[in-house]
């Protein structure tokens, strides 16, 4: 009987899975743990390959130089379909050299140039195999991918050429008119006053608020101005009377932030009672009270398709409402801190919002993230706005005032207000900023209890004032 037939008669001895799983556990230690903590050992087949990948990406074609003439290496070349293919010869005269071969880099060059070059190419050199196997210039090899950031585009620098001063508190809130003639501010003295544009000097003073007055908006389908204050009250003013004419009651705490609908008569505001409200301007009647935020809503602006209310808090979260029913449509939840401030894009579809961590830029009507801006002001933001240009400007709590490249979230200016004489340092603070109606001209309101004007150097070249940007290395996508 032969030997495998006496082993197939042999009685089997039971044994448990517990005991077979330890003998097939034991049999892999012992077929790993003499390599376990070395490297594999290298592969030359798969190294050439791999080389000869990232030399062909990076230099246009390959070959390898060993000890046969060039006439012989170059009948084993496959006919290459243009100047960039991969050629591999003497593959077999190099494994046979083993690590005295090395690999030839070819790349084409214009044959004029070059001193006594008549064949137009230029050949480097690089050991195939070395003493170091795992050690390789790779770094040297790999195809240097050109950053897909956009380059921010140039912007002159701005500068403060105007000083206002008439106000006895701070500055809290601007408005321009719809023909940019005059501009509003409201203050912390319970005053609104208006102000000529072009000659900075006053031409009203309004009263009628008993708390600071923290909100303006000017209407483009009437004569009408709208103002919102820490009082609860909300005031639409007749600039043809220069009286208040309707009063909107309903808010339970102060009211921060105001703004008007393009297209239809309603008035949106936002408080400390944690509700944006929505009020029909004629009837004085409140439409909506859209709840959902936790917190002070301190943020808001209007568009003319949905989403048509978008509201920041100091819940830290972004909602967009549906005009129609009342509801939240969708909430960003991408901050860290209060939402002091939303910019919308004057002609694109899309929006910035600003927080102590960080200003980020959304798409509309999704609210997809798109990315946020390069640098950090590290300070609380609480009034932004952006131009046609693409000029975003954002004013800190310590007064720094950034002003930034739309497109790509370059920083491209950092300036610091100075606060006016007799005034504390501590006061260098930014309130509102609101850019005129061609965008060429910008107002901040600040806590020195002034009003300052900037404009664009007009003196200012992409030569004397270049562009200092490096693409971004790790995008955070949060």
């Amino acid at each position: 009987m032969t030997a495998p037939t006496m082993a197939s008669e042999l009685p089997v001895e039971p044994q448990s899975f517990k005991k077979l799983s330890f003998k097939s556990l034991k049999r892999s230690l012992d077929l790993f743990s003499p390599t376990h903590s070395l490297l594999p050992p290298p592969d030359p087949d798969s190294k050439k390959i791999r080389l000869s990948h990232k030399l062909h990406v990076e230099y246009g074609g390959i070959q390898t130089v060993s000890n046969p003439p060039v006439k012989s290496s170059l009948q084993n070349q496959v006919a290459p379909s243009n100047s960039n293919s991969l050629v591999l010869s003497g593959s077999t005269n190099s494994e046979k050299t083993g690590a005295q071969s090395d690999l030839a880099i070819t790349s084409h060059q214009p044959k004029n140039l070059g001193d006594g070059n008549k064949t137009g190419k230029s050949t480097a050199v690089i050991p195939a195999r070395g003493t170091s196997e795992r050690n390789l210039p790779t770094a040297a090899l790999m195809e240097r991918i050109p950053s897909r950031w956009p380059r921010p585009v140039w912007h002159a620098p701005w500068k403060n050429y105007r000083v206002i001063s008439g106000h006895l508190g701070w500055v809290r809130s601007v408005a321009f008119s719809p023909n940019n003639e005059w501009f509003c501010t409201g203050s912390a003295d319970r005053t609104i006053k208006i102000w000529d544009v072009g000659s900075g000097r006053l031409r009203l003073t309004l009263t009628g608020h008993i708390e600071q007055v923290r909100g303006l908006a000017v209407s483009t389908r009437h004569t009408y101005m709208f103002s919102a204050g820490d009082d609860k009250q909300v005031k639409c003013w007749d600039l043809e009377q220069n009286k208040v004419i309707r009063s909107y009651h309903g808010h339970l705490s102060g009211v921060y932030c105001l703004a008007l609908h393009p297209t239809i008569d309603v008035l949106l505001t936002g408080g400390r009672d944690s509700v944006c409200r929505v009020w029909d301007i004629r009837s004085k009647m409140q439409i909506h009270a859209l709840s959902g935020h936790d917190n002070t809503v301190c943020s808001v602006f209007t568009r003319p398709t949905d989403p048509q209310v978008v509201t920041g808090s100091h819940d830290s979260t972004i909602k967009f409402w549906d005009l129609r029913y009342g509801k939240t449509m969708a909430t960003l939840t991408h901050h860290k801190k209060s939402v002091r401030a939303l910019a919308q894009h004057p002609i694109e579809d899309s929006f910035a919002s600003a927080s102590a961590d960080n200003i980020k830029k959304f798409s509309l009507p999704r609210g997809e993230f798109l990315h946020n801006m390069l640098s950090q002001q590290k300070t609380i933001i609480n009034a932004m706005t952006v131009n046609q240009e693409g000029v975003l400007a954002t004013g800190g709590d310590n007064g720094s005032l950034w002003f930034w490249d739309w497109k790509s979230g370059h920083s491209f200016q950092q300036s610091q207000t100075i606060v006016q004489p007799g005034s504390l340092d501590s006061e260098a603070g930014i309130y509102a900023l609101s850019y005129d109606m061609t965008g060429s001209r910008l107002v901040t309101c600040e806590a020195d209890k002034t009003i300052k004007m900037w404009k664009e150097d007009e003196n200012a070249t992409p030569e004397t004032h270049p562009v200092n940007f490096k693409p971004p290395k790790d995008i955070r996508r949060f």
